[in-house]
């Protein structure tokens, strides 16, 4: 099987949306916890292209889009872009009213809650050192192929480029595989929360 790891195009971003949802519960096929498909990639994957696609690679083979590394160089700067671009009319199409748990297992109204409150910025020490941030997705196809060290390289290259200086991104403690996985390809644990990790990585070295 051949694997292209190459940067993102605007066509790819179907793919990139079924992958998320189809790795959307720690690494696992999240698609019975959703009634629209769309809520979580629509926070953890899309907006990521529209605002900055210099930092979005995707691996795709010859059945399509099966991976993909988004990431944003300026954390702070991204978040304030989504309170101006990408929240707003997301908002308008889900209300918070409808951040209800209904008590069958979906979880909609958690994503809902999300876009609506999306919760406290992580600390200006964190940011200050390590600006960039990103999220990683694959699917079980393409796993075991060194296709996730390929897409973090081609990000690494794409910040190295812009002078920042280090990454941080959030594994959940459900998914130990992705925090081995990072270990292995640099970053180390800069700190343990409730619900998993914050891991960093420097990029001036």
């Amino acid at each position: 099987m051949s694997i292209d790891v190459r940067p993102f195009e605007p066509f790819d971003l179907p793919g990139m949306y079924r992958v998320c949802l189809r790795t959307g519960d720690s690494g696992r096929d999240a698609t019975a916890l959703y009634r629209d498909p769309d809520l979580l990639p629509h926070i953890y994957a899309g907006p990521y292209p529209a605002a900055d696609p210099g930092l979005t690679f995707v691996a795709a083979d010859e059945d399509g889009v099966i991976g993909y590394i988004v990431a944003t160089a300026d954390t702070p700067g991204f978040d304030a872009w989504l309170e101006d671009h990408w929240w707003p009319p997301l908002r308008r199409r889900h209300p918070l009213s409808s951040a209800a748990d209904p008590g069958d297992g979906t979880q909609d109204w958690q994503r809902v809650e999300h876009i609506h409150r999306p919760g406290p910025p992580d600390p200006a020490a964190l940011y200050d050192r390590y600006p960039a941030h990103l999220h990683i997705d694959i699917l079980p196809r393409g796993q075991g192929a060194g296709v996730g060290r390929r897409l973090m390289d081609a990000l690494l290259a794409a910040l190295r480029e812009r002078g920042v200086r280090g990454l941080h991104l959030g594994v959940g403690s459900g998914n130990p595989g992705a925090h081995a996985f990072y270990l292995r390809v640099g970053f180390t644990e800069h700190e343990r929360q409730g619900w998993g990790s914050v891991m960093v990585r420097d990029l001036t070295r």
